[in-house]
């Protein structure tokens, strides 16, 4: 059943071509956005979205934030020069997703007593043993 209504909305023209005509709307922006700040605020900016004539942006930072909110009068003349008629300019932070940096591997430590019973039991499984194979990785890599 989700597949018919999918293929039903992808057949009906009227609304890919609505979402198309919006998404090349937001690329013309972005493009025009990118041209009239300065480099270092364009990277960290993202048009997100124009809901009717107010126009949402997505930055980095907090203090960028603050800095374009500081602009918005003169970006909506800016625009306004380039055809774009905005009644208001959204400013909101977006939150990159926080990952914590991987652990760092563990150290393995063997004794000498245990790598020698290992590399043995090894020796002594098949050679195509999965087992085998571990035991010769472990010990390999305890070093």
């Amino acid at each position: 059943m989700a597949t018919t209504s999918i293929n039903n909305y992808l057949r009906g023209g009227d609304s890919l071509a609505r979402l198309q005509a919006h998404a090349g709307r937001l690329l013309r922006l972005q493009r025009q956005l990118a041209e009239l700040l300065p480099d270092y605020m364009a990277r960290a900016s993202k048009v997100a979205n124009l809901k009717g004539d107010e126009l949402v942006i997505h930055v980095d930072s907090a203090g960028l934030a603050v800095k374009l909110r500081q602009a918005v009068p003169s970006l909506l003349v800016d625009f306004a020069r380039e055809g774009v008629l905005l009644r208001d300019i959204k400013i909101k932070v977006a939150v990159r997703e926080y990952r914590p940096p991987a652990p760092p591997a563990p150290d393995r430590h063997v004794s000498e007593t245990t790598r020698t019973g290992l590399e043995e039991l090894a020796a002594s499984l098949p050679d195509d043993s999965p087992l085998a194979k571990a035991l010769k990785r472990f010990v390999k890599s305890a070093g």
